[in-house]
Order: C-alpha cells, then sequence, then structure tokens
C-alpha cells in the first residue's frame, strides 16, 4: 500500500492543527471558591431577610419542648403584641425584665393586646441561654372594654 492509496477520491486532505487559542469553557459551579453548592442547599429568603435566630414552636429542639412543658406556669399582663411582625413582649405580674412572646407560641383563638390578662411557661433562648422566651401562652382575660380580633380576623368586643 502506498501513501497515495490512503488519500481521499477527492484529493489531499489538509493537515489537522489545534486552533490558535486554546478553548476555555467555564461551569461557575466546578469553580474552585464558588458558592453555588452553598446557595443550592439553602435557599435565599424572600426579600433578603434573614432567618430569625430565635427558636419557634416549629424550629425549638424536643429537648427544650420538654423542660418547658414540666416548668411551671406564670401569670403576666401583654405589654404589647404586634402581629404583622409576629411578637410582642408580656410584663410578668411578679415584677421583672419583660419575657419575648413569638406568634407560635400562643394557644386559643384571639390575637393577644395590650392588658390581656395572660398565662405562660417559661424557655430559654438559645445560644447563651441567658434570656427566656414565653412559650404555651393562654390569654385568660380579655381587657375589658376593648375590641379583640381573632386569628381569622373578626373583631369581638369583649
Amino acid at each position: 500500500m502506498s501513501d497515495k492509496d490512503a488519500s481521499s477520491p477527492t484529493g489531499p486532505s489538509p493537515p489537522l492543527a489545534s486552533p490558535p487559542t486554546p478553548l476555555r469553557i467555564s461551569f461557575p459551579f466546578l469553580r474552585e471558591g464558588s458558592r453555588v453548592w452553598e446557595r443550592e442547599r439553602k435557599p435565599p429568603q424572600p426579600g433578603g431577610e434573614l432567618p430569625s435566630p430565635l427558636p419557634t414552636k416549629r424550629t425549638r429542639t424536643y429537648s427544650a419542648t420538654v423542660r418547658a412543658k414540666s416548668g411551671p406556669v406564670f401569670k403576666g399582663v401583654c405589654k404589647n403584641f404586634s402581629r404583622s411582625q409576629g411578637h410582642g413582649f408580656i410584663r410578668p405580674v411578679h415584677g421583672g425584665e419583660d419575657i419575648y412572646v413569638h406568634v407560635s407560641d400562643i394557644e386559643g383563638e384571639y390575637v393577644p393586646m395590650e392588658g390581656d390578662e395572660v398565662t405562660y411557661k417559661v424557655c430559654p433562648i438559645p445560644p447563651k441561654m441567658q434570656k427566656i422566651q414565653a412559650v404555651e401562652v393562654v390569654i385568660t382575660h380579655l381587657k375589658p372594654g376593648s375590641k379583640h380580633e381573632t386569628w381569622s380576623g373578626q373583631l369581638i368586643s369583649s
């Protein structure tokens, strides 16, 4: 066999050469230092808001829930509560620092208002466990002469 036999019937083909510049295919998820993997595991919060560091009824650990349920029941008065923000504060009857309460920890059908008498249990707030949060909050007496709202949005005068 000769070289002439190996050529194509249309004539000799041009020699193969590499491209003048190497091709660069870049995938951002393959680059070192890229944070795409982290973003895939934890989707961004809507509106750019950071998640709350305070434990809610849903995110509280089982052991913290058990400790709170076994604790004593305290009495207090609702100092303020914002339904739109989802939290408020309770002023203890025995005095002391106001206690934070999250919307998920309120039992019953009424939205608490300033002056409502409540009972509650306490749970420490992580990570330092120095402050406390009210859990299992129950409105015992509605403030007389005020209009109360139910969680469904109905207004009821007391």
